[in-house]
């Protein structure tokens, strides 16, 4: 089986990592290949590159998460989890061989599409940098501050700074607080 690292490591310097996990399975659903975001997914919280037969991994925790079975049919399943986060699985099937009935399928594992928030009259209400404010949209997003910092190509720290100061010009004292005051209703005045 075989880890396909993907865009990053043909051209890192014009291409960012995918954030969606692909795993290519036979018609038996057996995984044939898989990018390494898919591996990242499936294995939290252990590291990828501490699994020693990947494909052997693969093939169990498909098994146990992600395939179904419905009688003696499998299913992929729709949703699972990894950790604390929630992950939508859909499923493809790749038409490689027409005269055949069996066909190789394609897993994409991502989160699923969050619903969008209007920050304008949060942006109005509050004067933010342009730096602070690309931190709270991500932070909105889910994301954690290694992820912020990689999306910001700053580190950790630096994303922590913006958001403590985001806190401060808001009056809040933590991460959900700011999330709790994005996206609260805003309530109407009384006639």
């Amino acid at each position: 089986m075989k880890v396909i690292h993907g865009p990053n490591s043909i051209r890192q310097d014009s291409m960012r990592r995918s954030d969606v996990g692909m795993v290519v399975l036979s018609p038996s659903f057996e995984p044939l290949a898989a990018n390494h975001e898919a591996v990242r997914i499936l294995a939290y919280p252990t590291e990828p590159k501490s699994i020693r037969r990947v494909d052997t991994f693969l093939a169990d925790k498909l098994r146990i998460s992600l395939i179904a079975r419905n009688g003696h049919r499998p299913a992929v399943v729709s949703e699972f989890r990894s950790g604390k986060r929630r992950y939508t699985c859909s499923a493809y099937r790749l038409e490689g061989n027409l005269n055949s009935q069996a066909a190789n399928m394609i897993l994409l594992l991502q989160r699923p599409a969050q619903r969008y928030i209007d920050l304008s009259s949060f942006w109005a209400e509050y004067p933010l940098t342009p730096r602070e404010r690309e931190s709270v949209e991500f932070l909105v997003q889910g994301l954690t501050t290694k992820e912020i910092a990689n999306r910001m190509k700053v580190s950790p720290s630096t994303v922590s700074a913006f958001l403590r100061l985001v806190m401060v010009k808001i009056g809040t004292s933590s991460r959900s607080g700011i999330v709790g005051k994005v996206v609260k209703p805003h309530s109407t005045s009384e006639i």
